[in-house]
């Protein structure tokens, strides 16, 4: 062992329980502890430790064990530690089988999957589908003795995450279905269907791919709850894909809101619009209602007083938000008064969906006397200004005790268009006495109070391997918030310190500003008569010559249409003092996008600014300091005052995310500025050359795109000339600030060149 080790004994005792002499395992064993203590329990770090000494004691080499190393906290950290039995279960039977050397593809896959997944739930569906595929393209499943191993399952496993990200489980489960059926018995073509190489492959992946996914529309909803119903419990996805009896429908309990992972259009309702609606029912419950002691009520009590509760619900926040009783009722069902047959079927169930309509559809034309009595008397007790879920509780029971029948107790019950399909199953509603109901929180008082935005769900993005000349998928996370404000007159005080350079810049600037219309003269055909060249073809024509036919003019706009957007690098260099002055780069960084920012609102262009660092590809920071829609007032200069230099430079993912919103910009040039005083890199990389090959990569995504990536390096250490790493990932777009202490002059400056 190295001495940074025995250094410690803490890491030597870890070390001891990995019982490994990989040499490669033990270059690496420090920082995969490091990032495994911040992210698992201590029984986690024990279990961790155990199974990776079982992976580096199945004799497939190092690569499974540093593949696990790496893999395992970000994967604990997307579902749960409770998922690891299930994980070494899948590991073991492909050991116990021909196909141990798809256990290395299996592990390194293992986080972007999850990430995908985001519950335990559904990571157990995906092994299962793994075991399956490998059982059935070698004839056998869990551990039974096989001659040959699954030819397509190696392929399958590393393009899982990009299935993923287009596929639901279920429409994963039947894409290989497809590719197991059909080619179980010609292994070179099984290859070429599981690489997704295969031209069959790539279009069952589009006839599965259907319908609006939860993990692309976490943080649209996320954001819905934030701002409509000021909520922000975490979203969690359960599978519609396994149970085909009975389909799980949405709840909520300590863990999150659980949603289906895929919701389709249906009556005329989008996907999204029909999560959004799940949302709110279940936002109002969370709200409003109040658990009611359930153990001398009846299942049918119970369920009378859940739809009567569920309208109440929905009444509320319909008063709140009226356009929701229109996506309500497109989603509720309809149905017909003489649908059920009360001499052979129970109609319980029918009765209280009919209710529902009426008591949520004024428009319902039901003509049953009772139904109509209790919808008014239902109207009536709503009119209150507090009524409270007892009281709900209570005519729902009136309800029941007048409508009941005999064959409410029949074992065949109605179930035809009867399912409220964005209702949730209410368990919150009940507490149970004798079933011990301290235990839970859902006999708490569950009011939702307003509280403060703490930023927007990560966004994952993909970095560049320029080792295997492939992207890893959904490696790297990056956190957005709005930059926290300062003091605006910090700023103001700089553009006065900067006011004779201010006074120059502005005959630079008046000359780029946009003359609006430009008369275009000579026109044959145009938008109005040139009077003074129609009067001279009228004098050539009374005199004998030709006139000229070109009497019209038209007009055009000399405007400029650039869109900018600033990204600067916050990393902890930049708090070092420049030479012979007493700034450091952050303050001279600071004045010169003040006066940047003066110079592009002066020319009217679109511009915004945001800052960037990083502690590792789990935590890349984006702060939004300048939208595109605000003006450059105090509050903007507020958050630029406040900007402090941290932590590490992960540039690729900064520009992608960047892009995102420049993209979006309606310009013909889409300039992006990225301020950087060094060369790209973060602590989780040992690799020099990794973190420069993925912002180069970046840049080739940001110029498919039609961005003009510009980067002003202020690394002092190129003064010599050395600017080998920022020419190979900006080719000849940036220039170097030798004299740090001129960026103020040279920033304005060079902005006016570019936008020319």
């Amino acid at each position: 062992m190295d001495n940074t080790l025995s250094q410690d004994p803490q890491l030597q005792v870890y070390w001891t329980k990995l019982d490994t002499r990989f040499p490669l395992a033990e270059a690496v064993f420090e920082d995969c502890m490091t990032e495994a203590l911040a992210s698992l329990s201590p029984e986690g770090i024990d279990a961790y430790l155990e199974a990776a000494r079982v992976i580096g004691k199945l004799g497939r080499g190092v690569e499974p064990l540093l593949a696990f190393m790496e893999e395992w906290p970000a994967t604990a950290i997307a579902v749960g530690e409770s998922a690891l039995p299930a994980v070494m279960d899948t590991v073991r039977v492909m050991q116990k089988s021909p196909n141990g050397r798809a256990i290395d593809p299996f592990i390194r896959t293992l986080a972007p999957v999850a990430r995908r997944l985001q519950s335990v739930e559904l990571l157990q569906e995906y092994l299962d589908i793994t075991q399956e595929l490998m059982g059935r393209t070698t004839g056998s499943i869990h551990g039974h003795h096989t001659t040959f191993p699954s030819p397509g399952l190696p392929d399958f496993l590393a393009q899982a995450p990009n299935l993923l990200s287009q596929l639901t489980l279920s429409g994963m489960k039947n894409w290989v279905d497809y590719g197991v059926r059909n080619y179980n018995n010609h292994p070179e073509r099984q290859k070429d269907y599981f690489s997704l190489r295969s031209a069959d492959s790539r279009a069952v992946l589009q006839r599965e791919r259907h319908g609006t996914l939860l993990v692309d529309n976490e943080r649209n909803l996320d954001l819905y709850l934030r701002a409509l119903w000021q909520d922000s419990e975490q979203l969690v996805p359960y599978s519609t894909a396994f149970d085909e009896i009975r389909k799980p429908i949405p709840y909520y309990d300590k863990l999150g809101i659980r949603l289906p992972d895929v919701c389709d259009d249906s009556n005329g309702v989008r996907g999204i619009d029909r999560y959004r609606a799940m949302l709110a029912h279940i936002v109002g419950h969370r709200r409003w209602s109040e658990a009611q002691i359930a153990d001398n009520w009846s299942p049918f009590q119970r369920m009378a007083v859940e739809f009567f509760e569920d309208c109440r619900v929905d009444t509320l926040l319909i008063r709140e938000y009226p356009g929701l009783r229109r996506l309500f009722l497109a989603m509720h069902p309809n149905p017909q008064e003489n649908a059920c047959d009360p001499e052979t079927t129970s109609c319980l169930r029918h009765r209280l969906v009919m209710m529902s309509r009426a008591l949520l559809d004024p428009n319902h034309g039901y003509k049953d006397a009772n139904l109509n009595e209790f919808a008014a008397r239902f109207h009536a007790l709503m009119e209150q200004p507090t009524t409270t879920t007892n009281e709900v509780a209570l005519l729902a029971l009136s309800y029941v005790a007048r409508t009941r029948r005999q064959s409410d107790q029949f074992s065949k019950v109605h179930f035809d268009n009867t399912v409220v399909e964005y209702r949730d199953d209410n368990r919150q509603l009940w507490k149970f006495i004798e079933a011990g109901d301290e235990e839970e929180a859902f006999d708490e008082q569950r009011k939702i109070k307003p509280q403060e935005v703490q930023g927007l769900p990560p966004r994952h993005y993909p970095e560049w391997d320029y080792v295997s000349q492939s992207y890893r998928p959904d490696w790297v996370s990056v956190y957005e918030a709005l930059h926290p404000s300062g003091n605006a007159a910090d700023i103001d005080s700089l553009l006065q310190k900067n006011a004779a350079l201010a006074k120059q810049l502005k005959k630079m600037l008046d000359a780029l500003k946009p003359q609006d219309k430009v008369r275009i003269r000579y026109q044959e055909e145009g938008s109005e008569l040139d009077l003074d060249v129609a009067i001279r073809s009228l004098i050539d024509y009374k005199s004998g010559a030709n006139p000229d036919p070109r009497i019209n003019m038209s007009h055009r706009t000399n405007g400029r249409s650039i869109a900018v957007m600033l990204l600067l690098d916050l990393s902890e260099s930049l708090n070092e003092k420049v030479a012979g002055s007493e700034q450091s780069i952050l303050e001279l960084s600071q004045e010169a996008v003040s006066l940047l920012a003066w110079a592009i609102d002066k020319l009217g262009d679109p511009f915004a600014i945001a800052g960037f660092h990083s502690n590792t590809r789990h935590e890349v920071r984006y702060q939004h300091i300048k939208g595109y829609s605000e003006r450059w007032d105090d509050e903007v200069k507020a958050r630029l005052a406040k900007i402090e230099a941290g932590y590490s430079t992960r540039m690729g993912a900064a520009m992608r995310h960047a892009a995102h919103y420049l993209s979006a910009q309606k310009a013909d040039k889409k300039l992006m500025l990225i301020l950087t005083d060094g060369k790209p890199s973060d602590v989780d990389t040992s690799d020099d050359r990794l973190l420069i090959e993925d912002a180069r990569q970046a840049v080739k995504e940001l110029d498919q795109l039609g961005i003009f990536p510009y980067c002003i390096s202020l690394d002092a250490s190129l003064k010599a000339g050395d600017d080998d790493y920022v020419r190979e990932i900006f080719g000849q777009q940036y220039t170097i600030i030798d004299h740090i202490e001129r960026l103020p002059e040279r920033l304005p400056q060079l902005f006016i060149a570019l936008t020319k």
